[in-house]
C-alpha cells in the first residue's frame, strides 16, 4: 500500500478519525473515550501512518459523516473506498450495507439472503465486526433477528449503535435488558 495518512475530525457523536491512501478512504475510527486513544487506535491498525491534512475528496467524506450525525439523511455513496485488503465476502457484504438509506435497517439475515443464504447470517455478523469504514459502510444499520440492535464492536458497544440509529430516526426494536 502507498503512503497512507489519517486525521481527526469532530462529529455530534465524538471525536474520529479518517484513514486514506491513493484511491480511497481504508479506515474510519469511531470516537474512543478520548482523542489520545482515538489517534492510537487508528495508528495502530496502520503501520507508517501519517497525520496530515485532508485532501478535498477526503474532506468531502468528512463533511458527509459529520452532515449524517447531525440527523441529515446524508448519501455516502460517492466516497471511494480502497477495500483491497479486506476479503472478498466482506466487500460483497459491505456493497449491500452501504445501499442501505439513513433511516432504514437491514437484518444480518437479510444480507444474507442477498449473498445466497440465510445460514451466511453469522459470516455477514463477523463481517460487520471486522469492517474498516464505519459511518461509510453502515454497520450500525444492520441489526440481528427480530430488529433487535444486535453487537457493536465500536467503543461503546450496543449503545453507540442505537444513539446512531436514533440520530439517524431508525426505529430499532429493543428493550435494555438489566445489564444494558
Amino acid at each position: 500500500m502507498t503512503d497512507v495518512q489519517f486525521t481527526l475530525f469532530d462529529t455530534a457523536i465524538g471525536r474520529c478519525g479518517i484513514a486514506w491512501a491513493d484511491r480511497g478512504i481504508i479506515a474510519v475510527q469511531l470516537p474512543q473515550p478520548d482523542e489520545k486513544q482515538t489517534r492510537v487506535r487508528i495508528k495502530q491498525r496502520h503501520a507508517d501512518i501519517v497525520e496530515a491534512a485532508p485532501p478535498p475528496a477526503v474532506q468531502a467524506a468528512i463533511d458527509g459523516i459529520v452532515e449524517l450525525m447531525t440527523g441529515k439523511p446524508v448519501d455516502l455513496l460517492d466516497i471511494d473506498l480502497d477495500l483491497t485488503d479486506v476479503p472478498e465476502f466482506n466487500r460483497n457484504v459491505y456493497a449491500i450495507a452501504r445501499q442501505i438509506p439513513p433511516g432504514a435497517t437491514l437484518t444480518y439475515g437479510d444480507i444474507a439472503k442477498k449473498l445466497g443464504g440465510v445460514e451466511l447470517s453469522r459470516n455477514v455478523g463477523q463481517a460487520m465486526g471486522q469492517n474498516p469504514c464505519p459511518v461509510i459502510v453502515p454497520c450500525h444499520r444492520v441489526l440481528a433477528a427480530g430488529g433487535k440492535p444486535g453487537g457493536f464492536s465500536a467503543n461503546g458497544g450496543v449503545e453507540t449503535k442505537l444513539k446512531m440509529l436514533a440520530i439517524e430516526g431508525a426505529y430499532v426494536n429493543h428493550t435494555p435488558s438489566l445489564f444494558d
